[in-house]
């Protein structure tokens, strides 16, 4: 038998019949007989085995399935203890769903599809090995944490970590375009590279004159943002990682920008099909001056990039509207449309209603509490990532004439369930540091300079968290509880500490400090400020029981890493982000991100075999009344669990917001009616924008008819 002539199996049904009560119960026991079948009938008589650990790495040396580069900086005899003590862990997944998902999608299987190469220990081995870079001791740690599943790489580095055939250990990209024919000539082949090699590209339109604007003085010779966003998704279209599946990219463009309407217009179903963009996703950059202006039903002014940029010397993205926005007003220079504000406001609403988009980036809130030099004008596919960008300058020939700053996402993410069962809180997280800077070191984009640069400068990793919701319920706490939002606040912060304690301790070992690193807030000190004098201790006895044991940083530590900091500096611009991780958290056993389960038995419908059920992790009698669905649930809970963290997160998160088109009562004060409105969602974004939520991911509605409109899964990574 070969995985292709797999006939007549059992675990399909025996996993469909969880989702058929028996008395009123949840026979979670088939799950289990279904996992437990899977590898009877599939993996067991599919693996294809070898006499020695030896023997099977060379074999897949020899047959270019591994790279042997990275094999041989460790002793042969090491080789065989981490294997050793892989085996002693007796690792066992706890689902059906994440062994499925293992195997079917991250396991190395022959060329010809007909059997499995790897087992979970082994893909674990060759990570640790692999980021480890001949470091033993690392190796070994890095091998605990995931045989433990306390981290999780991202899905590319997961799954392409020493391989030989391989795409690339990060698949988030972040390009931004200046007005002129050049730099969009020199994006769309940026765009067709990223996209050939596995990205998800995220890119911005702020700086492109709107439609009709002058060209060399000729009025009306512009055709504005919306052919450029067509190019864009058609060469997401082409370029479409071996037909496997689709390129993915996200245009972003300022609320301020003439061509706003349009864009939002672009992703209705009715829009005209010379306009409509049906693959390519939306985002909105939202300067706070907008929520000023709607909140006060005033008129409000769109600027024309062109002309902006030629009174000030600069992209209008590097352009603070909110601070400038009166001086804009009244100059005589700038072209300038006006609008009502609330209208514009209606229309994102109506679009995140009917399509889940656009994403929105609240841009001044991520400046202010940015401690980098520069200014972040753009976000990617996911809406996690805020960095700093500086602009390039293309000449006629498609060369760098200045070479700018653009990013590439460099993920990771802890297991908070797991994790917080780690015997060394601290040392998981610096091994984890470890394991994401190998990433940012051995990623060398090319193809897209202004990527290459970006990464080389600054050195940026995003370590994230996922299973927060399935912590609560395990822990009997409601999701959005102040002692809910007590534990966030403390794991953050735990997060932010010892990544910083890593990164100092690279910066000491190497010599070496992130571009800029001098005009910094972490050089002067002030980022540390509310650490040293704040009180971030657990208070509820609940919470201490949490942590007890856990090593709790005081004011004198921070003022002491504040020290460290301002003597040998961060390796690391940028440390923290937290992504959706949708498909990486099944094969942790654990609910996605940080944010609520939608469903108590989550159907998903997998290629050519039909619906997979996966009950919520550590569903019991005990944990059943935790696990309520976010689509029932007060989205200001989930906003306030993620302003909680979003405090100790130097870059964004990925908060997707869960309605329904018909509002359970009670559920918010101000409904007079069940349907969902354009009012819900202008309200809800104030109250993110209010309590410092850097950014807004998807919009997902579940309707009448039990659809769900929108995405939870970051398009870049699924797989």
């Amino acid at each position: 038998m070969s995985l292709k002539e797999i006939k007549d199996v059992s675990y399909f049904k025996l996993n469909n019949e969880i989702n058929r009560p028996v008395d009123g119960q949840i026979p979670l026991h088939k799950d289990k007989e279904a996992l437990a079948a899977f590898f009877k009938e599939n993996v067991e008589p599919n693996t294809m085995t070898f006499d020695s650990v030896t023997d099977k790495i060379d074999y897949l040396i020899e047959h270019d399935y591994l790279e042997e580069a990275f094999i041989r900086k460790y002793r042969p005899a090491f080789i065989e203890e981490l294997y050793q003590f892989l085996s002693e862990q007796h690792f066992t997944f706890k689902s059906f769903m994440a062994a499925y998902k293992f195997y079917s999608q991250y396991a190395l299987k022959t060329n010809d599809g007909t059997a499995y190469l790897e087992s979970y220990e082994d893909r674990v081995a060759f990570n640790a090995l692999y980021f480890a870079d001949g470091d033993e001791e690392l190796a070994l740690a890095l091998a605990d944490e995931m045989i433990y599943q306390r981290y999780q790489p991202a899905t590319p580095s997961f799954l392409n970590a020493g391989r030989k055939r391989r795409g690339e250990l990060v698949s988030c990209f972040l390009i931004q375009l200046t007005d002129d024919m050049n730099a969009i000539g020199r994006g769309i082949n940026s765009a067709l590279q990223l996209s050939r090699i596995g990205g998800g590209v995220g890119i911005t339109l702020s700086n492109l004159r709107e439609a009709g604007a002058p060209i060399k003085g000729y009025e009306g010779a512009a055709s504005g943002v919306m052919p450029v966003m067509k190019l864009f998704e058609d060469s997401f279209s082409y370029s479409n990682q071996l037909g496997q599946r689709q390129g993915a990219g996200v245009v972003y463009l300022n609320v301020f920008h003439p061509d706003i309407i349009s864009f939002l217009s672009a992703k209705k179903e009715n829009a005209d099909e010379k306009i409509r963009v049906k693959t390519l996703s939306l985002g909105v950059i939202v300067p706070d001056k907008f929520y000023e202006l709607t909140r006060k039903n005033e008129d409000m002014y769109l600027f024309s990039p062109y002309s902006v940029e030629k009174e000030y010397g600069i992209p209008f993205s590097y352009i603070d509207i909110t601070k400038e926005y009166d001086n804009l007003v009244m100059n005589p220079n700038i072209r300038k449309t006006k609008i009502k504000a609330r209208d514009l406001e209606n229309e994102i609403s109506k679009l995140q209603q009917e399509s889940g988009y656009p994403y929105i980036i609240n841009i001044d809130t991520a400046n202010r509490s940015n401690p980098i030099d520069g200014k972040i004008i753009m976000s990617n596919l996911c809406s996690e990532i805020l960095q700093v960008q500086e602009p390039s300058v293309i000449n006629g020939k498609q060369e760098y004439e200045v070479l700018g700053t653009d990013i590439s996402c460099n993920l990771g993410s802890t297991n908070i369930v797991n994790l917080m069962d780690s015997p060394d809180f601290g040392k998981s997280v610096r091994a984890m540091t470890r394991a994401l800077t190998f990433v940012t070191d051995a990623s060398d984009i090319d193809v897209v300079p202004s990527i290459q640069n970006g990464n080389a400068l600054n050195h940026t990793i995003g370590l994230g968290a996922m299973g927060l919701h399935t912590y609560f319920a395990k822990n009997q706490m409601e999701y959005g509880s102040p002692e809910s939002l007590e534990f966030t606040d403390l794991y953050f912060m735990l997060l932010n500490y010892w990544t910083l304690v890593e990164s100092n301790n690279i910066a000491k070992e190497r010599g070496e400090v992130f571009h800029n690193f001098e005009k910094s807030a972490y050089a002067d000190g002030s980022y540390f400020t509310d650490y040293i004098t704040g009180d971030y201790q657990p208070k509820s006895d609940k919470i201490k029981a949490l942590f007890d044991g856990v090593f709790i940083p005081s004011g004198e530590d921070w003022a002491a890493l504040a020290e460290a900091v301002k003597k040998y500096g961060l390796y690391h611009q940028n440390r923290l982000a937290v992504a959706p991780n949708g498909s990486i958290s099944y094969i942790n056993d654990t609910s996605a991100s940080i944010h609520p389960i939608t469903r108590m038995i989550e159907e998903r419908q997998e290629k050519k075999i039909g619906k997979i059920y996966y009950p919520a992790p550590y569903l019991s009698n005990d944990t059943i009344g935790y696990y309520r669905s976010a689509y029932d649930m007060d989205m200001r809970k989930v906003i306030d669990v993620y302003a909680t963290a979003q405090k100790h997160v130097d870059q964004g998160m990925s908060m997707t917001l869960f309605m329904r088109s018909d509002i359970p009562e009670g559920l918010y004060e101000w409904k007079e009616t069940s349907k969902q409105t354009t009012r819900d969602l202008n309200i809800l974004r104030h109250y993110a924008f209010h309590k410092g939520i850097k950014s807004i991911y998807y919009v997902r509605t579940f309707t009448d008819d039990a659809e769900e409109i929108g995405s939870n899964q970051c398009e870049s990574c699924v797989i």
